[in-house]
């Protein structure tokens, strides 16, 4: 029976891990169980009220560049930067985990040192840690694909800005809100990234269990944009419309942001250096 259970947790948590293999459905499930767990901590503890943040257009922004530097650390560890067992703790989940704790470490030196302005310390050191990464990449790969780059963000700006305009004219006003787009652009940076490094590009798959289902239904990483949007737009609407506090709404689109926002940025460096698939 003990044999059985290793072999269980090795199977479907250690291998995808050690091998970087990506996700099967045993693990995907209990990842975000974790996740919902992470998030009800972090509401029910009350952890940013207690540090004196809010989740607000600084707080977010500051975010965005850990984001960016889980994101490049990640593509390091694709770039075999770092060796084994060191490497290991660069795949997801491992990753959010630490890249969670150097946020929190430079949240609260920011907020010790700085108070109430504690947001200008806080994106810098993120955009330092980022530019730390950014440049061990240039000095070990160099740019392989800055035209395919360039297409994925101009494609998801482009098709954002189409959502956003569209939802005017529609009067769908929930999809016209500043954090509502920019969540629906972060996973649609993730589609646009996966679709043009399936399709135009070679060495490249997904990681995810209905990510490769699909790519693997329909021939073409495009499959990922009715994905999200399927997904997205109900999702954001009942977030809106069901959630009354404030505090416990931003927390869940923040998370929402992330969890598009990571493996799009992720991506998109990955093709930008060649750095593997």
């Amino acid at each position: 029976m003990l044999s059985e259970i290793q072999e269980f947790i090795t199977t479907h948590y250690v291998d995808p891990i050690v091998t970087d293999s990506g996700y099967n459905i045993v693990n995907t499930l209990t990842w975000a169980m974790v996740l919902v767990l992470c998030v009800y901590g972090l509401h029910s503890l009350k952890v940013f009220k207690r540090l004196g943040v809010t989740i607000d257009q600084h707080f977010v922004m500051g975010v965005v560049c850990y984001v960016l530097f889980g994101s490049s650390l990640r593509v390091l560890k694709d770039a075999e930067v770092f060796a084994p067992p060191l490497k290991y703790i660069f795949v997801t989940p491992i990753i959010y985990f630490v890249v969670f704790a150097v946020t929190m470490a430079s949240l609260i030196l920011s907020i010790c040192i700085y108070k109430e302005r504690y947001y200008i310390s806080f994106a810098v050191i993120g955009l330092g840690l980022t530019s730390v990464n950014i440049c061990v990449l240039l000095w070990s790969k160099g740019i392989a694909h800055h035209g395919e780059a360039l297409l994925i963000v101009a494609l998801a700006i482009v098709i954002t800005a189409l959502i956003y305009v569209g939802a005017g004219f529609a009067k769908i006003e929930f999809l016209r809100g500043r954090f509502n787009i920019a969540i629906l652009g972060a996973h649609l940076l993730d589609a646009t990234s996966t679709t043009i490094a399936i399709d135009f590009l070679t060495g490249y798959s997904g990681k995810h269990v209905v990510e490769n289902y699909l790519i693997d239904l329909t021939g073409t990483g495009a499959a990922m944009y009715p994905l999200k949007l399927f997904l997205l737009i109900p999702m954001l609407y009942l977030i809106d419309s069901e959630f009354d506090e404030a505090e416990l709404r931003d927390l869940l689109k923040l998370v929402v942001l992330i969890l598009g926002l990571a493996p799009g940025c992720r991506n998109t460096i990955l093709i930008l250096f060649g750095a593997g698939g």
